[in-house]
């Protein structure tokens, strides 16, 4: 069995019955969401494609709040794309892939997209660094990469870092603290339009631009 293969098997094993309540408890803690949401300015007509999009709670919430886009979503397992199939009914292009190597033109007929989005899915790719550089390669000129995850917690007490980090682990995710520093040395010719660390670094925001 391929990494990729090996991989995509544990995240269906992991939400093959997480999938049925994901949505409602993880509103408690991936933080940040709606603020990379807010952070986009998409025009009707934009290409946006988020990839790992899980149950489509994110796109969904995109569609609303910018009607007229063109909405994509690739994830590595089958049973979060069984949810999202279900929440978007229709309303974004879904294809079951791997966020490291992808053809975007044989998945949802596009080469580039305007826009693309990591919301808490680098924490739980083993190759992280190769699926920000994949997403980087199909960005269009003067597009936008967008992306939050878990911080580094560093504003926060050492004792919840601690036992965050331990219950974390425990889901197979990992915080990738060197977040900001590795997308200043992928950028290359684009450029790192923001960082922020909301909530006392509990969660990193960070916006590349690829020049036009």
């Amino acid at each position: 069995m391929t990494d990729a293969a090996s991989h995509g098997q544990l995240m269906d094993d992991v939400y093959r019955y997480q999938r049925l309540f994901y949505d409602i408890t993880r509103k408690h803690y991936l933080l940040g969401r709606d603020h990379l949401i807010d952070a986009m300015d998409v025009r009707p007509g934009d290409r946006v494609l988020e990839v790992a999009c899980g149950t489509g709670r994110n796109l969904a919430a995109i569609g609303r709040r910018y009607p007229g886009a063109g909405l994509c979503g690739l994830d590595i397992s089958e049973q979060m794309l069984i949810s999202a199939r279900r929440k978007l009914d229709g309303r974004a292009w879904l294809a079951q892939g791997d966020a490291c190597a992808f053809d975007p033109f044989e998945m949802f007929g596009t080469r580039r997209f305007d826009h693309i989005v990591f919301s808490y899915s680098l924490s739980m790719i083993p190759d992280w660094e190769g699926a920000l550089a994949e997403a980087l390669r199909h960005l269009a000129p003067g597009g936008t990469l967008h992306v939050v995850d878990f911080g580094d917690q560093a504003g926060l007490p050492a004792w919840f870092k601690r036992m965050l980090r331990a219950w974390l682990a425990r889901f197979h995710v990992a915080p990738r603290d060197t977040l900001p520093d590795v997308l200043t040395d992928l950028a290359g010719d684009s450029r790192v339009a923001r960082v922020e660390h909301l909530r006392r670094g509990y969660a990193t925001y960070a916006c590349v631009q690829r020049r036009g």
